[in-house]
């Protein structure tokens, strides 16, 4: 490990130096290259300065005790200067695994989110909206930009199916927790009798694929434009703004309807597209990865979960790591810092686990 740090450590003042070149300062694209590894590196050298830091002192203490000939006074305070420094030292080691630990590359992306009514009909999609307003909520304390992509309505204003991008430095390692089966409890609106219903969403976060990483030739879509229906003002059903994209060899079909312009439509539609693509391309090349969609998802049945929100005991349970917390409230209005943490810090710790 420590071979590793002093390499990286080479490396981030050698790229400290590259980028106060003359010839890269006048170069944006180069700048901005230097400038994103420089950042991506500085936790880890910081650290790795602060336990060399640390490791020096515990030196230094303990030769002032080996050479002895120390009044009591003196002793005590070097003796108490050696434990606080080998503390200080094996937290910065245990840090200092974590930040070495493989970074899932697609961490810093944007993302698609992607909500679905799944078993309970009509409440199912009363929940879906309830989901799509506590992820935008939390995207804002994130300081993220969500835009709507598609909706498919109900009559009481739920969703049977929602998309829409999160935009932002880090999007995708906030969300990607979030695929899988959400299960609600609660007494449906439409419920006369007072009984608790038992529903399903299904969630998907794709990561936002670039331009780069998935080619997508135009002679293999087919696109096609008609009428936006739905809630949205009075050019609804006027114009055929609304787009409908198929990639004729994967049979990927991706409907835009938010924007006036057919346009602004095509090009939301293309950036889901090339996240799909990807992500069914990353299934292929590692089926037992758990960012893969389909095994994120299951079928949407009850059974399937990976939380559920009970609203009769204002609780919600996150299956995967047998958390709960009585903060329903709290939570479905954006607060999920804690819980997200939670699942990254027992990730993370099943990641050294295996290491």
């Amino acid at each position: 490990m420590l071979q590793q740090l002093e390499s990286i450590e080479e490396k981030f003042d050698r790229l400290n130096d590259q980028i106060c070149m003359p010839d890269v300062a006048s170069d944006p694209a180069q700048y901005a290259k230097l400038s994103k590894e420089i950042k991506q590196l500085s936790p880890v050298v910081e650290t790795y300065r602060a336990y060399k830091a640390a490791e020096r002192d515990v030196r230094e203490a303990r030769e002032l005790l080996d050479a002895g000939g120390l009044e009591k006074d003196f002793r005590d305070m070097a003796q108490e200067e050696l434990d606080d420094a080998r503390t200080r030292a094996q937290e910065l080691t245990e840090k200092l695994k974590i930040l070495l630990l493989p970074k899932d590359p697609n961490d810093e992306r944007s993302v698609i989110v992607e909500i679905r009514a799944g078993a309970g009909g009509e409440e199912a999609a009363l929940f879906a909206g309830v989901l799509f307003r506590m992820y935008t909520m939390y995207a804002e304390t994130c300081g993220f930009r969500t835009e709507v992509v598609y909706t498919n309505e109900t009559e009481l204003g739920g969703f049977k199916e929602i998309n829409f991008l999160i935009e932002g430095e880090g999007a995708y390692s906030r969300f990607k927790f979030e695929s899988g089966v959400h299960r609600v409890q609660r007494v449906p609106v439409t419920e006369s009798q007072g009984r608790i219903q038992t529903s399903t969403v299904t969630v998907a976060v794709l990561p936002e694929a670039e331009d780069v990483d998935v080619d997508i030739n135009d002679a293999d879509l087919q696109i096609d434009t008609f009428r936006s229906s739905g809630a949205g003002g009075q050019h609804i059903n006027k114009t055929d703004s609304a787009i409908r994209i198929t990639h004729i060899p994967t049979g990927t079909v991706v409907e835009c309807q938010d924007e006036r312009s057919q346009h602004k439509n095509k090009e939301k539609a293309l950036k889901i597209l090339r996240s799909r693509i990807l992500e069914a391309e990353r299934e292929k090349q590692a089926s037992a990865i758990a960012g893969e969609r389909r095994a994120q998802v299951g079928t949407g049945d009850r059974s399937e979960r990976i939380r559920t929100y009970n609203y009769p005991q204002g609780r919600v349970t996150d299956h995967r790591i047998g958390l709960t917390l009585y903060k329903l409230e709290s939570i479905l209005n954006g607060n999920l810092r804690e819980l997200i943490d939670a699942i990254i810090t027992a990730d993370t710790a099943a990641k050294l686990k295996e290491q």
